[in-house]
């Protein structure tokens, strides 16, 4: 990754049973380049992400989701794990984050299970996406078209499959908020 994205903003928007090297590896990526990291929860404190469904790190969270502006922010990360955003989608206030993020055309990055905030988002009608294979379904009821792509990207919404493919990922994750 060659691209700078000094004095950019990114928000991280996870909770419990985050998949941690999808939480670690972008957020790694992003400060590498110049940019600036925030973890943002649903809960204050600290989150436990998950390697698969054993537990690992704990992180502390940076701002409660109910405080957060997307105007604050130049592009948005949502990792996966089952359970994150699982638990994301049910939360009224990440639901409105992730909408009136994807509503600014800012970048927003989804990686395995994370689009499934998106689809409660209602803001996947007519885009193309990648994910985890068994959201594939979810993603096309809602009226996305899926695809079977280590990234892919669509007008700013960059999306993976899962671990594999983080380095395609984190490179069109600095790439969209260099733009």
């Amino acid at each position: 990754m060659t691209a700078s994205i000094k004095g950019k903003r990114v928000a991280f928007l996870a909770t419990d049973g985050v998949e941690e090297v999808e939480y670690t590896e972008p957020r790694k990526a992003v400060e590498t380049a110049g940019g600036t990291a925030e973890l943002i929860s649903i809960k204050p404190g600290d989150i436990q992400a998950v390697n698969h469904m054993d537990k690992a790190g704990t992180y502390k969270v940076e701002r409660q989701v109910s405080e957060a502006d997307a105007a604050d922010y130049d592009a948005l990360v949502l990792p996966g794990g089952v359970a994150n955003p699982d638990f994301l989608r049910a939360d009224t206030d990440a639901v409105r984050f992730v909408r009136d993020f994807v509503n600014t055309g800012k970048p927003v990055a989804a990686i395995c299970h994370g689009p499934w905030t998106l689809v409660e988002a209602g803001v996947v009608d007519g885009r193309t996406l990648t994910s985890w294979p068994s959201l594939r379904t979810d993603l096309v009821n809602a009226g996305a078209t899926w695809v079977d792509e280590q990234v892919f990207v669509d007008g700013g919404l960059i999306t993976s499959r899962n671990p594999d493919d983080l380095p395609a990922f984190c490179e069109a994750l600095v790439d969209q908020v260099a733009a």
